[in-house]
Formats: C-alpha cells, sequence, structure tokens
C-alpha cells in the first residue's frame, strides 16, 4: 500500500507491509474484488479497453478483477514485492506521496485507489499527479474508510496517517480539477447494493450499535450483514475538466 511509513518499509526483519496485512491467512483472497469492479464499471460507466491504472495495488486483487473485464492495467505501489504479487501487469514502484508517477501526461483513461489516501498525510501530491495522468474527461474513483463509522477502529492499521468523510473527500476534488463529482458513504456488502429494503436495515442498525460491536457479531454468528452493514467507506467519483 502506497502511503505508508519509511519505519515499516524500511523493517530490518524484511517484512513489508503488502507481506504483513496481505498474507493469504490474515486476508484471505475472496470473490469481492471481482464484484466491486463490476459495480464501479457499470455505475461510473468504464470501457473494457480502458488504461486503468490503481494506485496502492498492493497484492493486486482489484487489478486482475479488472483485467478480466477487459481494462488494460497498470498498478504502482510503494513496496517492490508488488512486481512479485502481480506477474503479467505492469507494476511501478513509486511514492506517491510526494514522487511523480512514471506516466506521461493524459495517459490514463481511470485512476482508481481502494484504502490509499487514508495512508498519506497531505493528498497534494497524489491528486495533482492523478489529475495529470488522467486524459481530459478520465475519470478517478477513490474509497477511503469513512470516519464517521470508523472512528474507533481507523488507527488499528498503524499506517493510517489522515481520515476522511465526504465533505473531505469532495472537497480533495473540488481543489484538485475535478467535475461531475460524486461523494457518498457506502457500504461494501454486495446484496446492499442491490436491495433497497436490506439498505435501510443497515441504516437503522448503524444508529444502534457501533463498528466493534458489529465486528462482535458477525465473528459469533458468520453474518457478514452487522460488520458491513455498519462498517462504511467513503466512495469518491470525479472527472477530470477537459
Amino acid at each position: 500500500m502506497s502511503g505508508k511509513s519509511e519505519e515499516l518499509s524500511a523493517n530490518p526483519a524484511g517484512t513489508d507491509y503488502i507481506s504483513l496485512i496481505y498474507d493469504a491467512k490474515r486476508t484471505p483472497k475472496t470473490e469481492y474484488p471481482h464484484r466491486l469492479a463490476h459495480y464501479l464499471s457499470s455505475r461510473f460507466r468504464l470501457q473494457a479497453g480502458e488504461k486503468f491504472l490503481e494506485l496502492g495495488c498492493g497484492r493486486g486483487d482489484f487489478l486482475k478483477a479488472f483485467k478480466e473485464l477487459g481494462f488494460t492495467c497498470h498498478g504502482v505501489d510503494r513496496e517492490e514485492s508488488a512486481k512479485a504479487f502481480n506477474p503479467g501487469i505492469e507494476i511501478a514502484v513509486c511514492d506517491i506521496e510526494g514522487e511523480k508517477l512514471p506516466f506521461p501526461d493524459a495517459f490514463f483513461d481511470v485512476v482508481y485507489h481502494k484504502s490509499l489516501i487514508e495512508h498519506v498525510y497531505s493528498p497534494r501530491n497524489l491528486m495533482m499527479e492523478t489529475h495529470r495522468v488522467l486524459k481530459p474527461g478520465g475519470k478517478c474513483i477513490i474509497l477511503t474508510p469513512d470516519w464517521v463509522s470508523q472512528m474507533q477502529v481507523f488507527y488499528e492499521d498503524i499506517t493510517h496517517c489522515r481520515p476522511y468523510d465526504t465533505n473531505a473527500l469532495r472537497d480533495a476534488f473540488c481543489l484538485f480539477g475535478f467535475d461531475n463529482i460524486v461523494v457518498e458513504r457506502f457500504r461494501q456488502l454486495p446484496v446492499l447494493w442491490k436491495s433497497n429494503f436490506l439498505s435501510a436495515l443497515a441504516r437503522i442498525m448503524s444508529l444502534m450499535i457501533n463498528v466493534r460491536t458489529a465486528r462482535s457479531l458477525t465473528r459469533l454468528t458468520g453474518v457478514k450483514f452487522f460488520r458491513w452493514g455498519v462498517e462504511l467507506m467513503v466512495l469518491g467519483y470525479g472527472e477530470k475538466r477537459g
């Protein structure tokens, strides 16, 4: 994940963020990246064949999902190990918090990142470089933990630096040259993308229990609805001004 502390990246024991956080036992692979890729592609009218860049690509679960949908995929991560996790996909090593992306201006149709922006102290370089490498009218999609619902657990991740709510993420898009902006709180459980009844039930549940309680209920029952009905992300979308 891009935006991590230098201390963690330079661990003398040789364990980097990807190997630690995305160990198969700690973070098992699921079908979720494929389902989210389908959802985002449909909702924001992404087209197969478009040039697609994921920042902070890590293990590459989302890159592989978008590649299977027909996108021409590239990835960027701060960790060299991302290359080994993503054979067959062009991966560049770059610290997006302060370095220039190794791509020409107006190169990509889509720039995407999930759970990245909260890992950098300032979003300035990240947003400016995203804007630079996008074609006019190109699309940026960002997902980040929702501070309102996750404030109790946000700093469980040692590399989290800066939380966002919907207002903060909207301002990030506005300040760095994006139009047609959509920012909302987003529930990650796929069934909630289709069922208005379950979505309403999740909203009511969010008023009654917090994330820690919801996680405990999911551990006890195996019912994902408890955790993912309460533990929200912020989803942001914007288009580069032509």
